[in-house]
């Protein structure tokens, strides 16, 4: 999610769509949290680990 996330925080910034700059950042943000929760040992969806 995190590289999905840049992925499109970069094709927005090039196009200057800026639908794809909003969902960017919030995959982004959405990736960190999730990746976070599960480097503290938190079950993330059932998982210990989330890649």
């Amino acid at each position: 999610m995190i590289i999905v996330g840049v992925i499109l925080l970069i094709a927005g910034f090039l196009t200057g769509i800026t639908i794809l700059w909003t969902i960017g950042i919030i995959v982004l943000v959405v990736g960190l949290v999730l990746m976070l929760m599960g480097r503290m040992g938190h079950a993330v969806g059932g998982r210990h680990h989330y890649y």
